[in-house]
């Protein structure tokens, strides 16, 4: 579906880091690929950990979720949203998505909150359960942008902290403003299938610099600063990207441009080649946007949607490597218990959608 990009020049800075013998928590290359981060971003606070799912659990651990907390997630997600909520002791919320973006409908989101919570001392109560509906983490759905400005509109009016979920985003903006930092906060994932990878790895951002130290204190075991002892003064986690994994990452951000120029002119030929379809349409983002196109995405039209895994058992039978979107959240058996609102456009969008291969080698050019 996206195989990692990994040339012999990737291959420098991991044998640099192994042969200086610094492939674990210190080393040159973690600050190396941070600054390269910090200027891609532009935003200077940031924290590099094991993944995209811990940079998550690091964030709502800093911010304090608990059990008495009900965290607002898309319903058309990744698993890893869901389960750092419940790792921290909180309740996720679903909320619908829409066609136009793949993101949180925000209208029927704001129709939602207006009908089913109350403000009290500044804190949004869902009225059922009577928990906090205080963070939101919103998706940037495979690269594509969420209608995030006017989605920061209606939370900030209840006083509802937005966090994103950029994971698959590295690499897209609105109007030169890169996503996940709208936000109080952003992670972004380097796994394997990503735009770019370190193999395993993530990342936090906020422009908040003391939330920052918080999550970096939480990420490295919570370990005290002192010359020669080792002391922890709360609990913390091992959530630390390795220097070997950020010599990759590192490696792998310098080509970052072309890697992308080679999956606009992928995304551009698929949307060429299917512009008449009678049956599919190739998504694309947001007008005023530049999204990574990490992942190119049909969608049938209604008429069509039972035709979905027809079309995904013919692809792989002719060794053709597409898939459907995630399972819905809603649907999976642990998390069904869950509050949520009506679903009705995850659910058929969910019928419709088809991930097609998206490996940005076939139009790269090597340096």
């Amino acid at each position: 579906m996206h195989e990692p990009l990994i040339e012999k020049l990737d291959l420098e800075p991991i044998k640099k880091s192994i042969n200086t013998g610094f492939v674990s928590s210190v080393g040159i290359h973690l600050e190396l690929f941070k600054k390269k981060i910090q200027a891609l971003t532009n935003c200077k606070n940031i924290v590099l950990t094991s993944s995209g799912s811990t940079a998550l659990h690091t964030i709502l651990v800093a911010l304090g979720v608990g059990r008495d907390h009900e965290i607002l997630i898309p319903n058309f997600n990744y698993i890893a949203s869901a389960n750092s909520i419940l790792m921290s002791g909180a309740t996720p919320h679903f909320v619908d998505i829409e066609e136009k973006t793949l993101g949180i409908d925000v209208r029927k989101l704001d129709y939602y909150l207006k009908k089913n919570t109350f403000q009290k001392k500044n804190v949004c109560i869902n009225k059922k359960t009577k928990k906090k509906i205080q963070f939101c983490i919103a998706l940037h759905t495979y690269g594509y942008p969420c209608d995030i400005k006017n989605l920061k509109k209606i939370l900030d009016k209840r006083k509802i902290l937005l966090i994103e979920d950029a994971a698959e985003a590295i690499g897209s903006f609105i109007k030169k403003k890169h996503l996940g930092t709208f936000g109080f906060a952003g992670i972004y994932s380097f796994n394997g299938n990503k735009i770019i990878t370190s193999g395993g790895g993530g990342a936090i951002v906020s422009y908040n610099k003391k939330f920052i130290q918080k999550c970096e204190k939480l990420s490295t075991t919570a370990k005290g600063k002192h010359k020669y002892l080792f002391f922890h003064d709360e609990l913390g986690y091992n959530y630390r990207m390795p220097n070997i994994n950020a010599a990759l990452g590192y490696a792998q951000i310098l080509k970052l441009k072309n890697i992308l120029n080679s999956k606009r002119i992928l995304n551009k030929k698929y949307k060429e080649n299917f512009k008449d379809n009678e049956y599919l349409k190739i998504f694309s983002g947001k007008n005023n946007s530049e999204y990574n196109n990490w992942l190119n995405i049909a969608i049938l039209k209604k008429k069509y949607s039972k035709l979905r895994n027809l079309i995904i058992l013919e692809c792989i039978k002719n060794k053709l490597n597409v898939r459907p979107g995630w399972t819905l959240m809603h649907q999976i058996t642990y998390l069904k218990k869950y509050p949520k609102m009506n679903l009705s456009n995850s659910i058929s969008i969910f019928k419709r959608l088809i991930c097609l291969p998206s490996s940005p080698h076939y139009f790269y050019k090597k340096k």
